[in-house]
């Protein structure tokens, strides 16, 4: 339970907090945008709107870490990837059948965990090697 006392379980539930924030904007846009382009633009475009607040609140709030060109684009990197995989999944879960309102919300689910640990590597890399460092 180490993880517990350092910390670890307070940047997990402020992630949470943020991933709340991030993810309504993502289906708030994406639900908007529904009734004019295909479900793969409308994700793209409330990934993006998010993805700016995202940085923001990650970088200050959860992770406590100063915002920086490297990080930014580690973070921007993370995303990509977070991103490719959302989006792939959007279009499985479209295939099974899942209504285009509805789709995005299992997506979320699922991309969650995998979003948390690339985050948390793109924002606090540095910072851990510096502490194995000193």
């Amino acid at each position: 339970m180490q993880w517990m006392k350092s910390g670890r379980m307070a940047e997990i539930v402020r992630f949470g907090v943020v991933g709340v924030v991030a993810t309504a904007i993502h289906y708030g846009v994406y639900y908007v945008l529904l009734s004019v382009v295909n479900p793969t633009l409308a994700y793209t475009i409330g990934y993006a709107v998010s993805f700016c607040c995202n940085y923001v609140l990650s970088s200050r709030f959860t992770f406590r870490v100063g915002m920086s060109v490297r990080r930014a684009a580690s973070f921007g990197l993370s995303h990509v990837m977070n991103y490719l995989i959302g989006v792939g999944l959007l279009n499985v879960v479209l295939w099974l059948g899942v209504s285009r309102e509805v789709a995005p919300l299992p997506v979320f689910v699922m991309v969650v965990p995998i979003n948390y640990l690339l985050v948390r590597f793109a924002l606090t890399y540095r910072n851990n090697n510096k502490k194995d460092e000193e």
